[in-house]
């Protein structure tokens, strides 16, 4: 049924087949009413001992720049800390940097690989890295700025019975308390993004009680520490490219005496209470093609001053509004209840796969802890979330911590539109438009073509060439992957200006390299990408399921970009004809699989854990259920079984939610939690991979609210282990907040408040005929059953 447009008098009186609010002025945050109550202790994370491994056990706080790890060690506190733009390699790098471009001319080695592949129909990797390879020089990686150290002298030998280590997600406030000697101490330790500064409190009941030294540590010694006053000052530069850091820490006393010393280290003696400020920042700046802009002096000096300016409460406030703002808009309760005698490696230590109150306990956290992360790992005015986020303890981190754009950045902010955190999104965006310059440089050099390319990976400096890995240095699909983030961006919230000044130029762009580049395959005159490289599986191709189902992605966003933008006739035109000659990727071989090459090479024995050639049914839209790929892709999905790595299950979850398999997609989340995730709940890959945490978030979503195909499906996929439940504040394409309450599975009642005037359709079982389509009207809530 499509509904007429209904005046205000109708609905608030509830005639036709909804109801909605009368007032188009009602606050959308006016609706206590509509909210689930989140009891706090199923929103915290809770320890009963100190940290004694950072990946495992310690605790993460963040502004997005800042990041930091807390042990809750009794005798020296240790908060390990990052700066997120305080990276080795780049312009400067000993031994120089090239950004992965190719150092010798190679003139006719694309092309010579490409007619390979026509005569021979695959290649070995090895191969294929020798002729287009190199190895990489001056890449870099991600470096800890080092420990702040606050010691204790007389702090408890052994831990005391009520010692307890805690992360509050609504709050993001990291606590530690414990009793020694009749005296209750108190930690609190947080990353505020309004102040741009780490900030932390030692406190006690019995005034005096509190005496602290702070110290600073780092793996590297290229650095000085010196302490003035109530200031301690660590500057230096990496020996590596000459990158200038600099952090200053202040420290504020109430009691007791303050002493500066000539180490480089403040004591506070006899206080009632010690609090601090920490500032940081490098000379880096993300402009091609010399990465490199202001001494960070002033910059960190003004902001750890005018943070020194205001007491704890006041920063503390402050910070918990900014970070409730984005944590707030979403509320899970599937019926758990969280043990409050049972902490949380205890918790997912008994997890049983989801049968019981406490499991739904963990679960629900796990889905809270992911949008924790990405607020704490990614706010405008930094760079966006890396493989680890934003925490690193080490100068030799895994993969660098870099920007793995084979699927690792892109599932870092599947979760972002949805999970209602568009915020986050702006380090993306802004990264990405970076990647652009660099990009074309390396696609006129490397390919002879218009546009920007970036290949497997990339870090701060602009690397967008190749190097010598050989199952995983090829992917020149990856840009126009990066782009998808940003047409779904504007999917979700509608600016016609975002999409003319951010996504449409990069997404024109990307399209206009592969208008360039796609060949045509003698087989049978379709158009593909040659060679091309199903992520570190298989052999080289040309046409791999993959490289094809990303670039029809890219191709269909532009031309509906185009087309709302009225961007010239022949551009849209030429964009039509491709699409119409490009091979799909899509293609059922002979045991009723979704191929993952354009020839039957799969074997149906095969669990590798990547699952590339799904891409159209997931974060893609080409496949739709019920339809003859849908199940060829369960096929596959089944072959390939339920095993892999932390983020590969985490794709798995997204994947059975789009096939509406809500019990597999739930199996997965169980999976994941049972054999993929650390007692911190960190995903681990292994090692630690920040990745899983948010493709995880992002799956559950997808079990409770899906509008790919822009229609808004109400619970597509809920498992049978949450028969009752509501979810608050998800976000659906089209400029919609949805609100569903349901019970034995099925919704018994939906709110949806509308951002935009707009047409809106709705599938749910709460519906007559199971669907309704009517016109909203930016800030009215429209209310089903």
């Amino acid at each position: 049924m499509k509904g007429a447009a209904v005046g205000a008098a109708a609905l608030t009186a509830g005639t036709g087949p909804w109801a909605a609010a009368a007032s188009a002025a009602e606050s959308v945050a006016d609706r206590s009413a509509d909210r689930p109550a989140d009891p706090s202790d199923e929103l915290r994370l809770w320890y009963t001992a100190p940290a004694a491994d950072w990946e495992r056990e310690a605790l993460p706080i963040g502004s997005g720049a800042l990041g930091a790890m807390i042990f809750g060690t009794l005798a020296s506190e240790r908060l390990q800390f990052n700066e997120k733009t305080l990276w080795t390699g780049g312009p400067g790098a000993r031994g120089g940097y090239d950004f992965g471009n190719w150092r010798d001319p190679r003139p006719d080695a694309l092309a010579d690989v490409q007619r390979r592949l026509d005569a021979e129909t695959k290649l070995d990797p090895d191969t294929v890295a020798a002729e287009l390879g190199q190895p990489r020089i001056g890449y870099g990686a991600h470096q800890t700025f080092g420990d702040l150290h606050l010691d204790v002298p007389g702090a408890p030998a052994t831990t005391p019975a009520d010692y307890r280590r805690s992360l509050d997600l609504r709050d993001a406030l990291a606590t530690v308390t414990y009793t020694h000697q009749g005296v209750a101490h108190h930690r609190e330790f947080l990353a505020s993004h309004p102040d741009g500064v780490l900030a932390g409190r030692l406190s006690a009941d019995r005034p005096g009680s509190v005496t602290c030294t702070l110290r600073h540590t780092s793996p590297r010694t290229d650095f000085t520490a010196t302490a003035t006053g109530d200031r301690l000052t660590i500057r230096g530069q990496l020996a590596d490219n000459g990158l200038k850091f600099e952090a200053q820490i202040r420290v504020r006393h109430v009691g007791g005496t303050l002493t500066a010393n000539s180490d480089g280290s403040l004591t506070v003696t006899g206080a009632d209470s010690v609090s601090f400020v920490l500032a940081a920042g490098t000379d880096y700046a993300d402009t091609y093609p010399d990465y490199r802009g202001a001494d960070p002096h002033a910059a960190v000096t003004a902001t750890v001053d005018a943070a020194a300016a205001k007491d704890h409460p006041a920063l503390r406030a402050r910070h918990i509004r900014d970070h409730r703002t984005l944590f707030d808009r979403v509320a899970l309760d599937i019926r758990q209840a969280a043990p409050a005698d049972v902490p949380t490696d205890q918790l997912l230590k008994g997890y049983t796969g989801g049968t019981t109150a406490a499991d739904r306990a963990l679960e629900a956290l796990f889905f809270q802890y992911g949008r924790y992360l990405l607020i704490a790992s990614s706010r405008a005015g930094s760079l966006p979330a890396n493989l680890q986020g934003v925490w690193n303890q080490s100068t030799t981190p895994p993969w660098s911590a870099d920007y793995h754009v084979n699927i690792n950045l892109q599932m870092n902010y599947w979760l972002a539109e949805a999970a209602n955190l568009p915020e986050t999104t702006a380090p993306y965006d802004r990264f990405v438009a970076a990647l652009r310059a660099p990009g074309e440089r390396t696609a006129k050099e490397m390919f002879g073509s218009r546009g920007w390319v970036v290949h497997n990976e990339t870090n701060p400096y602009g690397f967008t060439g190749v190097h010598d890995w050989s199952t995983a240095f090829w992917f020149p699909e990856a840009a126009a992957w990066l782009t998808a983030q940003l047409y779904e961006h504007y999917r979700f919230g509608g600016s016609a200006d975002y999409l003319r000044t951010t996504a449409y130029p990069l997404m024109k762009s990307a399209a206009e390299f592969w208008l360039d580049n796609l060949r045509t395959d003698p087989r049978d005159n379709t158009l593909v990408v040659t060679p091309s490289y199903s992520p570190e599986h298989g052999d080289f191709t040309a046409g791999a399921a993959m490289s094809q189902q990303i670039v029809h992605d890219l191709l269909t966003n532009t031309l509906e970009a185009a087309r709302t933008l009225g961007d010239a006739p022949a551009f849209r035109k030429q964009l039509a004809g491709t699409l119409d000659r490009l091979d799909p990727g899509l293609r059922i071989g002979s045991w009723g699989q979704l191929q993952e090459w354009k020839t039957d090479l799969d074997g149906p024995t095969d669990d590798h854990r990547h699952v590339s050639h799904l891409y159209a049914l997931h974060p893609g839209r080409q496949i739709e259920p019920g339809s003859e790929w849908a199940d060829a892709a369960k096929v596959s999905l089944t072959a390939r079984g339920d095993g892999g790595t932390g983020w590969s299950k985490a794709w798995k979850i997204n994947f059975w939610a789009r096939l509406r398999d809500g019990d597999h997609a739930h199996k997965m989340l169980s999976e994941q939690l049972r054999a993929s995730t650390l007692p911190n709940l960190w995903d681990t890959h292994p090692p630690f991979q920040i990745d899983g945490n948010f493709g995880a978030t992002s799956g559950v979503v997808e079990m409770l609210l899906q509008s790919q195909f822009d229609v808004i499906e109400v619970l597509p996929a809920l498992p049978a282990s949450w028969p009752d439940g509501s979810v608050r504040g998800l976000r659906a394409r089209g400029g919609a907040t949805v609100d569903v309450t349901w019970a034995a599975g099925r919704a018994t009642r939906l709110v949806v408040t509308a951002a935009r005037t707009r047409e809106l359709t709705v599938r749910s079982t709460l519906l007559s005929g199971g669907q309704q389509t009517f016109r909203a009207i930016a800030g009215r809530r429209y209310v089903f059953g």
